[in-house]
């Protein structure tokens, strides 16, 4: 063996020691353990345990955003409401459609990065909104749907999708990806609101519009496509806000049960881009498997294919967050059409954004509001506390600016 080849080796084993160490220490700082078998174990199921393990993905979203909340944060900062600002009686749900390069861009972006659980950027086609309070012009809160994911079993079994089936009808289904209520209005089940507008004629029409008439990239076919349903998730277990979701005789979101606990949000950028260097000195091949028509779940199948390479078992990427899946029709025979692949939307229920907004406001928002007027309390200096204690002061004196 030439003096070269053992130098090659040296190093890759070295590269190898060093990100299984990284990987670990990682692993470890966020609170997994190993079971008896090997594999990872979290101890609890709780929310708080549950942000705990997302809290490494969630600070590299906000540092990789501080440019944003610092250059910004003085423009933005008027959107935001007071508790004070709000109105139940009078509030007027509006739902506003975001281009990328806007005023209304940089706000979609900056609200979501006060999720808990950080929100992903989607893939392929995407649609984004903002729900607005027309009687205020304060944010209500985001919505944001995309390409589905390939491989999703509570789905697929529910409408009875063969492979064949699945990947000529997919192009009808959707991701709802963000989704939920901003505070002051989350505190009056704006959520709910929220999550129903999902289901209205206006998404239906903008999904018609945008993707009705685009051709494959694999399939290189027109797919005359048509917004059929919805899927999401909820990112801390069993969820509140989509269980039970019912406006009059119409129910808007059905629980299919769990995931099973799968996935590479433990596995955060810095690392995750380590993991692709490594499998660029070792030549394999997924280390640049990201081009767009090669499938939704590269980075799942580019992590597991570098753990693979450095001798961790597959079952490194079940991190048990088991969600519950959740699946919206927005044509009532949307699931037969699914599985034949014939027959028209049938819209008789589907409602116009303002007509949801309406009723969600007279169901949800108004009860609250008198049972629970903590609402009021809520100022939006506290809405940029969610972004960190160190990003606070520049925030409160953007607002301070506007007073």
């Amino acid at each position: 063996m030439g003096r070269k080849m053992k130098a090659d080796i040296a190093k890759v084993n070295f590269r190898i020691a060093s990100l299984k160490r990284k990987l670990r220490r990682h692993l470890k700082a966020l609170g997994f353990t190993k079971s008896d078998d090997g594999s990872l174990q979290i101890n609890g199921s709780g929310k708080e345990i549950i942000r705990a393990l997302h809290s490494a993905q969630r600070n590299e979203k906000l540092d990789q955003a501080s440019a944003l909340i610092s250059k910004r944060s003085s423009e933005l900062a008027k959107f935001f409401a007071n508790g004070s600002d709000v109105d139940p009686q009078n509030i007027q749900p509006v739902l506003e459609r975001v281009k990328s390069g806007t005023v209304e861009s940089e706000l979609f972006r900056l609200a979501s990065l006060t999720w808990s659980v950080p929100v992903s950027n989607g893939f392929g086609r995407r649609m984004r909104y903002l729900v607005w309070d027309g009687y205020n012009e304060k944010l209500i809160g985001l919505i944001a749907i995309g390409d589905p994911v390939f491989n999703l079993s509570a789905r697929d079994k529910l409408i009875g999708w063969n492979p064949q089936a699945r990947a000529e009808r997919l192009v009808n289904v959707m991701d709802a990806y963000v989704l939920g209520a901003v505070p002051p209005y989350n505190f009056l089940l704006g959520g709910k609101l929220v999550a129903c507008l999902v289901r209205s004629r206006d998404v239906y029409d903008d999904f018609t519009r945008a993707y009705g008439n685009t051709t494959g990239i694999i399939s290189e076919q027109k797919k005359k496509a048509r917004l059929l349903a919805v899927m999401t998730s909820s990112s801390m277990g069993r969820s509140s806000i989509y269980n039970r979701l019912k406006l009059g005789d119409t129910q808007y979101f059905e629980s299919l049960g769990y995931t099973g606990g799968w996935g590479h949000f433990h596995i955060p950028d810095r690392i995750f881009m380590d993991l692709r260097d490594f499998l660029r000195e070792i030549d394999h091949p997924y280390a640049d498997f990201h081009q767009f028509g090669q499938g939704p779940n590269w980075r799942m199948r580019t992590t597991r294919a570098a753990l693979g390479a450095l001798g961790f078992k597959s079952d490194m990427l079940r991190h048990g967050v088991k969600r519950e899946v959740f699946y919206c029709k927005l044509a009532s025979n949307a699931t037969e059409i699914l599985r034949t692949g014939r027959g028209r939307p049938n819209l008789k229920t589907l409602m116009s954004a303002e007509e949801v907004g309406a009723q969600a406001v007279a169901r949800w928002m108004l009860p609250r509001s008198v049972r629970r007027p903590e609402y009021l309390e809520w100022t939006r200096e506290e809405m940029f506390s969610l972004l960190g204690r160190r990003r606070v002061v520049s925030f409160t004196q953007a607002v301070a600016s506007h007073e």
